[in-house]
């Protein structure tokens, strides 16, 4: 397997781990938002969120909620956003799943993606469509 982060797992990359248990390891990302931008990584490989083990998704969750008070206190920022991308076209460079934990500061620049309003009766169709296609 090619994958970069399946490599840090099995340590053939040299990383500095942040934390690990025995289900996920976190880094710092080597391209950050913020200083103090961590990924949170899964040791078992899959794509995405969509198809990641369910108990692969709870570790990366109570690994976030230990992980990002640390980030904070040592980063002093004022909030932190968990950013998780899906597909290349949300922004997802390596095909496995991970999570950022990105400190903010209120002055630091980053903005989020601009909204736009529902045609009218737009809402109730994807609703609908949306509702029908739910996975088990």
């Amino acid at each position: 397997m090619d994958c970069l982060f399946c490599k840090i797992i099995a340590k053939q990359i040299p990383v500095d781990l942040i934390y690990e248990n025995e289900k996920v390891v976190a880094f710092l990302d080597i391209n950050p938002v913020n200083p103090g931008h961590l990924l949170v990584v899964p040791k078992v490989h899959s794509e995405n969120i969509a198809v990641a083990a369910d108990d692969d998704l709870i570790a990366l969750t109570l690994a976030v909620k230990k992980l990002a008070p640390a980030v904070c206190a040592v980063t002093a920022c004022d909030g932190w956003n968990l950013e998780v991308n899906n597909g290349n076209a949300a922004g997802q460079a390596i095909d496995h799943t991970h999570w950022h934990i990105v400190p903010r500061r209120k002055d630091d620049g980053f903005k989020h993606w601009p909204g736009h309003p529902y045609a009218a009766g737009e809402a109730a169709k994807i609703i609908a469509l949306i509702r029908e296609n739910l996975m088990s």
